[in-house]
């Protein structure tokens, strides 16, 4: 263990599977003191993360909750009990999401889509990040510190064809990402956009997707391709940055963490504001280093 996150007390939605869990293993190897770890619905998932995270960190660490975030008053029932359990709470990383197999199982134009299923995922990915953001935010302006990460995507595939309205409600979290990072200025609050830099082999992976990269000999990153930049992101060393944009993926191990950091920062996927503003890092290229 190391202790990047001693005494820090984390929520990560969507943490039952995929990139949530990675990210809910890693942060308890880091040293976090407590992690809640929700999922919509398959309680089997999160209770044996759980007992994964209390095999790291030692008995007491988790909680297991199942919580839908499209539900405004299950996300504030998260935090509260959160809050209750660990007696505060310092970060969450908005990684719970829907894919386009909700929509269907192939790669369809946008107009084949069901509404039904359309409503839902942009109901999870773009309301949901807001619920949860909106339950916790109160708990991290009290103590002056908060860590919000929201959980996004290749930049390219944001407008891909065919991959509507999945691409689109990610390209909807990285504007939420800059306007939450300004509005929480100067509050020691921070809120940054955290992609793995590909496709990574979770269930949002299409059925025929996979059949054609099977076919093609493509490679899919593992889950924990994300973990070193999120605990960084997560922890006091990122003090400061805001607003800004990491691909996991780009992360280098051989160097200091803020050389890794910065050498896995991407340029925000806008163009810079005309109006005056205070945040500028998140548009300016990053510095290559070799420390």
């Amino acid at each position: 263990m190391t202790n990047e996150l001693a005494g820090k007390i984390a929520i990560v939605t969507g943490g039952g599977r995929g990139l949530g869990r990675a990210m809910a293993l890693g942060f308890a190897g880091a040293g976090a003191a407590g992690i809640v770890v929700t999922a919509a619905r398959s309680p089997d998932q999160v209770e044996a993360v759980a007992s994964e995270i209390e095999d790291i960190a030692g008995a007491g660490t988790a909680l297991p909750l199942v919580a839908d975030v499209t539900d405004r008053r299950a996300c504030e029932t998260v935090a509260a009990q959160a809050a209750e359990k660990f007696g505060s709470i310092h970060i969450l990383v908005n990684n719970a999401g829907k894919g386009q197999n909700f929509i269907g199982n192939d790669r369809i134009p946008f107009w084949e889509a069901d509404p039904e299923g359309w409503a839902e995922v942009v109901d999870t990915n773009v309301n949901g990040p807001f619920f949860m953001a909106r339950a916790v935010i109160d708990h991290m302006r009290r103590q002056d510190w908060g860590r919000i990460i929201n959980i996004t995507k290749s930049r390219d595939s944001m407008h891909r064809p065919k991959n509507s309205p999945y691409g689109p409600t990610k390209a909807a979290l990285e504007a939420m990402t800059l306007a939450w990072a300004q509005d929480l200025l100067e509050t020691g609050v921070t809120v940054n956009s955290l992609a793995p830099g590909g496709a990574v082999d979770t269930a949002f992976v299409l059925p025929a997707v996979r059949a054609t990269a099977a076919e093609t000999g493509k490679k899919y990153f593992p889950a924990d391709v994300i973990v070193p930049a999120a605990i960084w992101l997560a922890s006091e060393q990122s003090d400061g940055t805001t607003g800004c944009r990491y691909v996991g993926s780009r992360w280098n191990n051989s160097v200091t963490p803020d050389a890794a950091a910065e050498g896995a920062r991407e340029p925000a996927i806008f163009l810079p504001p005309k109006r005056d503003s205070i945040l500028r890092k998140p548009w300016q290229p990053p510095k290559v280093s070799s420390n």
